[in-house]
């Protein structure tokens, strides 16, 4: 009796591992914390990509889910939790969550992901390699490409660029626009802002001083997207988005980024490398550089209200199309 016990344990087992994909469970009570730093269709897309990835890895954890609202404090007491938690692996998305999880979980591997500029914000520095307990995904984008484009599609002389002055993503992004400007022979009218409330006053500010806007990943301006494409939808005055995204409901004449859930995916594979015995000291700063990684829309609708003709060459080039009010892929 015992020995046949003994073989149907066995058994029960192997069923088990078998329905698992054959991959053996994670340690009981595992616990990771993802956190952004707002709400908004770009970072919900990376969390969404982030919480897939965990699963096709086979990570049987319970995944606390937080949104600090755009507030530094909230993403502070979010740290705070995490760190009473104990969780296992902590996952910050956008600078401001990134940043508190780092200044609070010292022993707790912290995953950062959508940061454009990962040195200037402290989280590393270097590119090469992860820092301490930190490392994560970049997403830079080619801004000085996408100014280009700009021009050359929409004709402008004076670009508009609205950013948060409290967001160390933002004044990074600030620079590089303002060098993309003065090799594009361009002049910039900024306008900066604390809170996605602010938004729509900023635009109304700026549109009438411009020829068009471009968008960085600003996660504050994108949280409150709307409001700016009425205002400048109402000037006819045309938006270049640098994260697809958040662009896919409309209003957007041109934009282009890489994707946020392939960008999910790629942090969530690195949390599962780390849970599975890698330092996150020895992995480098992640970047997207696969075209099948970027996305390209344009938006017909938008540009016939601008009266502006999108080239056909680069209509080609899109997998996004905007087109009498609705939304193709390729």
């Amino acid at each position: 009796m015992k020995k046949l016990l003994t073989v149907m344990g066995l058994c029960i087992t192997a069923i088990l591992l078998m329905s698992a994909g054959g991959q053996q469970p994670s340690p009981k009570g595992l616990r990771i914390g993802i956190a952004k730093i707002v709400q908004h269709e770009a970072l919900d897309a990376c969390e969404q990509g982030v919480v897939d990835a965990l699963k096709a890895r086979g990570i049987d954890a319970v995944i606390d889910l937080q949104n600090a609202n755009g507030d530094i404090n909230t993403a502070a007491q979010i740290a705070n939790k995490f760190k009473s938690d104990k969780v296992m692996v902590a996952v910050g998305i956008g600078t401001p969550i990134a940043v508190a999880l780092a200044n609070t979980l010292k022993d707790t591997p912290v995953v950062f992901s959508a940061i454009t500029d990962p040195v200037g914000a402290g989280l590393v520095t270097t590119l090469t390699h992860g820092e301490g307990n930190v490392t994560g995904l970049s997403d830079a984008i080619p801004t000085e490409d996408h100014i280009e484009l700009f021009k050359e599609i929409a004709n402008i002389s004076t670009l508009g660029y609205i950013y948060t002055s409290s967001e160390a993503n933002s004044i990074s992004a600030l620079a590089l626009v303002e060098a993309a400007c003065k090799e594009q022979g361009l002049e910039l009218v900024t306008q900066a802002i604390n809170t996605s409330a602010e938004l729509r006053q900023a635009a109304e500010a700026i549109v009438n001083r411009v020829d068009g806007i471009y968008l960085t990943t600003d996660n504050t301006v994108f949280s409150a997207l709307p409001a700016l494409v009425q205002v400048f939808s109402a000037a006819k005055k045309p938006i270049f988005s640098g994260d697809v995204t958040g662009a896919l409901n409309g209003g957007c004449m041109i934009a282009s980024g890489f994707n946020y859930y392939k960008a999910g995916v790629a942090t969530g594979n690195m949390v599962a490398d780390i849970l599975s015995g890698k330092k996150p000291a020895d992995m480098p700063v992640k970047f997207l550089t696969d075209p099948s990684e970027s996305d390209l829309l344009f938006d017909l609708d938008a540009a016939q209200n601008c009266g502006i003709a999108i080239p056909a060459q680069y209509r080609s080039m899109a997998n996004y199309v905007f087109e009498n009010g609705k939304l193709t892929t390729k």
